[in-house]
């Protein structure tokens, strides 16, 4: 038995141009996905300093509920599922929320 039969690399198939421009255009994305997500951390983070100053709660619930809504609603425009859209702003914003509780006890985010 050849002892090399089955630590020879298998051939890879080509990429097809196509595919490789969708995932150079999806690495684009993800890019900036990124730089706004930072961008909005540093304006949230501003707003946990203001909240803390002059004493408001971490979290608004109300301001949460109009957000939900209105990304629920920009979702169902963009053919996007809303459900997925909610969650990602949910998984956002208890982080913003863990920042803002932070910020309040002292911690320097």
């Amino acid at each position: 038995m050849d002892q090399n039969a089955d630590t020879k690399p298998q051939a890879t198939p080509a990429i097809p141009p196509e595919l490789a421009e969708l995932r150079s255009s999806i690495d684009n994305i993800d890019a900036a996905l990124v730089h706004l997500l930072a961008e909005r951390f540093k304006c949230t983070q501003k707003v946990g300093r203001l909240k803390a100053t002059v004493g408001l709660p971490p979290a608004d619930p109300g301001r949460e509920a109009a957000q939900i809504a209105r990304l629920r609603r920009l979702a169902e425009d963009s053919h996007l599922d809303p459900d997925f859209a909610e969650k990602f702003l949910a998984f956002i914003v208890a982080e913003v929320i863990r920042h803002h509780e932070a910020i309040r006890n002292g911690a320097r985010e």
